[in-house]
């Protein structure tokens, strides 16, 4: 196609679609700070196992059987039989892990350099609603292969809803389709996770994006690069996101999928992480697994569910445990954003936070008794300390923070 022609195809489709003040928008005009690092990789990349996880996990739904006498010997049909079917599995349930780990170092970075804070507030609580809807997911996915833990795990979790007052058994039954967990069970689990939840998740996800591009990327340092623009009315410290980000980025998906695929290939069980021994037998409701636990992405918020000893008031802290960062963004009343120039007792108390999830995704993964429970107790402790530390840090002015530079440095 000759350039003429190909200017024309362009102003055909400006005049009834927006193709090239879009593309300005979002990619070309649209300034990030230039000295974004590799934190800053992991938004990108989030994207990128989204997409793997919808085209492996539309091409799954062609062979899987949602029905309880079926759903495991399709899940091995899949395995077995179905050329490169086992790639897809596997690219599957390695996904879902890369998945929730990308993103917990996404938010991670937004707790580094404060990206939650204003005027970001929006922008973080749907990226919070974003990771509540992966987690709702993943459950449901969970469930889908029928095995022995895809099975008790469903009616430990189902059974949770039964704390809710006055409706909590209602709830259940409703839940289950009836009396136990069933064929109507694994129905609506599975058109949940077919369809219901990737549009939610696809949406909140646009939104996430539109967000993001409408009040800017944070930079390391805490500076808007909107506040200093030239006689043109760009960032003096902003880059394009096309090409130079995208680059950039493209590097950081090479490396990824390198690992990424060495894990599919060469240990797609990652030694019981991604995929549970026990869950490799077939569902069986009149023999409960020696242990049942969630996979290990689940397992901070069920050691915080099984180290108290009332089921009600840890159903209560198991649900605020994720749910209290929607308020992060008034729970740090800090002025300045940047872990760069914030006060040592802001940057010990985020390491002893982040000390405290892992540990207790640890604890999650231990039999419920002795020395984990103990110590699932000490840390879901300190995990909400966090927040109460920080609001009165913050709030009472304890914080000695050092000077936020005008325009983002060099490091």
């Amino acid at each position: 196609m000759s350039e003429q022609s190909a200017s024309g195809l362009q102003s055909w489709i400006d005049n009834r679609f927006p193709l090239t003040s879009t593309w300005r928008y979002h990619m070309s005009e649209y300034y990030v700070p230039k000295n974004i690092n590799f934190w800053y990789l992991f938004g990108s990349l989030s994207i990128l196992v989204l997409v793997i996880q919808i085209v492996t996990g539309i091409w799954l739904t062609m062979y899987y059987q949602p029905s309880v006498d079926r759903a495991f010997s399709s899940v091995e049909f899949i395995m077995r039989d179905v050329e490169w079917g086992w790639l897809m599995r596997y690219l599957h349930t390695v996904g879902a892990s890369a998945f929730f780990a990308v993103v917990y170092l996404h938010m991670f970075r937004c707790l580094l350099y404060g990206s939650y804070k204003k005027p970001r507030e929006l922008l973080w609580i749907i990226g919070v609603l974003i990771y509540l809807v992966m987690m709702t997911e993943a459950f449901m996915g969970y469930a889908l292969p029928w095995g022995q833990l895809s099975y008790w795990a469903t009616q430990v979790i189902v059974a949770l809803f039964g704390v809710v007052p006055v409706i909590g058994d209602d709830l259940v039954v409703w839940l289950q389709g009836g009396f136990l967990v069933n064929e109507a069970t694994l129905g609506r689990l599975f058109s949940l996770h077919v369809v219901g939840l990737p549009l939610l998740l696809i949406v909140l996800v646009f939104l996430h994006i539109v967000a993001l591009h409408h009040v800017g990327t944070s930079s390391p340092d805490g500076v808007e690069i909107k506040q200093n623009k030239d006689e043109n009315g760009k960032p003096r410290d902003g880059i394009p996101f096309f090409p130079y980000v995208v680059i950039k980025d493209l590097v950081g998906f090479g490396i990824f999928l390198i690992i990424f695929c060495a894990i599919v290939f060469f240990a797609p069980e990652f030694f019981g992480y991604f995929i549970e021994r026990p869950n490799l037998e077939e569902a069986n409701p009149l023999q409960t697994p020696e242990a049942i636990h969630p996979i290990w992405y689940f397992t901070a918020w069920y050691a915080m569910l099984q180290c108290i000893p009332n089921e009600a008031f840890g159903v209560l802290v198991m649900f605020a445990g994720s749910m209290i960062l929607l308020f992060l963004p008034w729970i740090d009343r800090g002025e300045v954003r940047s872990i760069r120039y914030r006060g040592l007792g802001y940057k010990i108390g985020l390491a002893v936070f982040i000390a405290s999830f892992l540990i207790l995704t640890w604890a999650g993964m231990q039999d419920p008794s002795g020395a984990p429970i103990v110590i699932a107790r000490i840390f879901t402790a300190v995990y909400f300390g966090y927040f109460v530390f920080l609001w009165a840090y913050t709030y009472f002015g304890f914080e000695q923070t050092k000077p936020v530079p005008e325009r983002v440095t060099d490091k």
